[in-house]
């Protein structure tokens, strides 16, 4: 039997861009379910598959490359996986609030996480947008040197606002 072989999570990888959106399609389906259901169990199999997913291992992009890939064109370009990685990461924070407020007995923490986690999945699903990515890329752009504008100090007593 051939030795599987994962990509490492600190290397980039790039990714067909419909892959995500068939993770995300999957996911609204989860935790849809597990709002619906109130089940601990849905919103500890889309934890695992989130924390999967951040270390580059996502079983739903395991899936889509034997089940839907075949039956697609090849893709015109491929996305960066980090981004992907970091909102994967993020869905799995989300996730894990969930189960923290169902360990705690705080069904309002509990509905809220997993509808916040929800929604971005179902955004990235539908219409594409991943807030996830665009976080992750927002942050790139103000952590580089040079990217932020430098603090404006006022240069006389008129230009403080009150």
């Amino acid at each position: 039997m051939p030795a599987v072989s994962f990509p490492s999570p600190s290397r980039p990888t790039a990714v067909d861009p419909r892959a995500p959106r068939f993770a995300a399609s999957l996911t609204t389906v989860v935790l849809a379910a597990a709002l619906l259901t109130g089940s601990t169990w849905l919103l500890l199999i889309q934890a695992v598959a989130f924390a999967l997913g951040a270390a580059n291992i996502s079983p739903y992009a395991l899936a889509f490359r034997p089940l839907v890939r075949p039956h697609l064109a090849a893709p015109r370009e491929l996305e960066d996986a980090r981004p992907l990685r970091f909102a994967q990461t993020l869905g799995l924070a989300f996730t894990l609030l969930a189960l923290a407020g169902v360990a705690a007995g705080l069904p309002v923490l509990t509905l809220v996480a997993t509808a916040a986690a929800l929604s971005a999945a179902f955004l990235n699903a539908a219409f594409g947008i991943c807030l996830g990515c665009e976080l992750y890329l927002l942050m790139r752009r103000s952590l580089r040197p040079g990217s932020a504008p430098a603090p404006r100090t006022p240069s006389t007593l008129s230009e403080v606002s009150p």
